[in-house]
């Protein structure tokens, strides 16, 4: 799918695109966000480029040299954006080209980063004077997402921390998965940013000519070593709550283990007593008395009783 944006009056505007249109909007977009492109306008865009549009493969190319360069085409960066899908994070890489008079994206999926800007686009609140700034509005909104998502993240946590350490009929194996998603998302989360951090200071070095955006990419890098020591904390208090967990589950299978030891030595004494008076010699003193069934009854309970009140007795129980 092909969106195509062009800017105006210092504000960016999403124009509405037709067959008939197509061709004419692909010369005159100052933006073009292609979304899962099919072959046809694929072809339709790499006439416009003269050169062929990067693959899926190409695009999650993880070496720098593959993700940040510079050719005929223009200036390639491959940045990492945050997408959920079934309740969970995953890292999309979106290809941007930005050429003189043009910034072209190529993206699989939606992306929450995308629509909000379509969003605030359509409300004329994006306000760029050229692609290259609004190359670097995009990767602005991009942090501004994933500071929301780790305030978020934090929130989930601190829920999670309740029920670790306040609740007492917390479902322990419930809690674990719960924080083994909120790893896995603070981990790509991570991810994104450094990639982002990458992304910046191959722009400062390739728009170096151009100051106005200067100031701006290294503010977007003070925020982005702002979360990164953020998505620290949460792992440390991830990994905290994590061992927490494990230990309260140890506390519980301990007590479990402790009940069945007690139990055992308890009925160890009677256990004694009914296998002597159940020895068949023929000569046992107790054999013939009238009171030797109620004295063996007596005795298993007796030394049943002993030590659980010596256990009690030493706080064990």
């Amino acid at each position: 799918m092909l969106r195509f944006f062009r800017i105006q009056g210092g504000l960016i505007h999403e124009i509405q695109s037709t067959e008939d249109n197509v061709l004419q909007l692909l010369h005159e977009a100052d933006w073009i966000d292609m979304n899962e492109p099919n072959d046809e306008e694929r072809l339709q865009l790499q006439s416009l480029l003269s050169t062929d549009l990067p693959e899926s493969n190409d695009v999650e190319e993880i070496e720098a040299s593959a993700r940040c360069f510079v050719d005929q085409a223009g200036i390639h960066v491959h940045s990492l954006f945050l997408s959920q899908s079934e309740g969970r994070h995953r890292t999309t890489t979106v290809a941007c080209i930005l050429q003189k008079n043009r910034l072209i994206t190529v993206r699989e999926g939606e992306i929450a980063d995308f629509r909000l800007l379509r969003m605030r686009a359509r409300r004329a609140q994006i306000a760029v004077e050229s692609p290259a700034e609004l190359l670097v509005t995009l990767l602005e909104h991009k942090v501004e997402n994933h500071a929301d998502t780790l305030e978020d993240l934090h929130r989930q946590l601190e829920g999670v921390s309740h029920l670790v350490l306040e609740e007492h009929e917390t479902e322990l194996d419930t809690v674990i998965e719960k924080l083994a998603r909120l790893e896995d998302s603070n981990g790509k989360i991570r991810l994104c940013l450094m990639d982002t951090q990458r992304d910046i200071s191959f722009l400062l070095r390739h728009l170096r000519t151009q100051h106005e955006y200067a100031e701006t990419l290294r503010e977007i890098m003070r925020d982005v070593d702002t979360l990164m020591s953020h998505t620290t904390f949460l792992f440390d208090k991830i990994n905290f709550l994590m061992d927490s967990t494990q230990g309260f589950i140890n506390i519980e299978q301990n007590k479990i283990i402790k009940i069945f030891s007690i139990a055992s030595v308890v009925f160890l004494p009677p256990t004694l007593v009914a296998s002597l008076y159940g020895m068949n010699f023929k000569f046992m003193p107790e054999l013939h008395w009238s009171y030797g069934y109620p004295w063996a009854i007596g005795l298993m309970i007796l030394s049943g009783f002993a030590p659980y009140w010596y256990f009690k007795h030493r706080g064990w129980l």
